[in-house]
């Protein structure tokens, strides 16, 4: 039979244990949510690349399509379906090298 001091020593044996393992899983846990962290700020990184990336093609796209409407208007329907044939015949090309 145990005493009372033998029950309170296994008691606190059980609970350094507990705590011992806990502290463990809180160790892990943190490692987990700063490589989360990390991974958080380098794909708002590549967002903003990419934000940034789809700008300046709209801005190029935009351009091409005011430089389009001047064309168009200055040579009349043929140059306009000549301007078509290139662009379908430029992205047959690209097609074509891409694949």
């Amino acid at each position: 039979m145990r005493g009372p001091n033998e029950d309170s020593n296994y008691l606190e044996r059980h609970n350094d244990d507990l705590v011992n393992g806990l502290s463990s899983k809180v160790a892990a846990l943190k490692r987990v949510t700063m490589a989360i962290g990390d991974d958080v700020r380098e794909q708002n990184r590549l967002l903003n690349d990419m934000d940034n990336d789809f700008d300046s093609s709209k801005g190029l796209l935009q351009s091409t399509m005011r430089r389009l409407g001047v064309v168009s208007r200055a040579g009349g329907k043929n140059m306009l379906c000549y301007l078509i044939l290139f662009a379908l015949f430029v992205f047959f090309v690209v097609y074509c090298l891409s694949r």
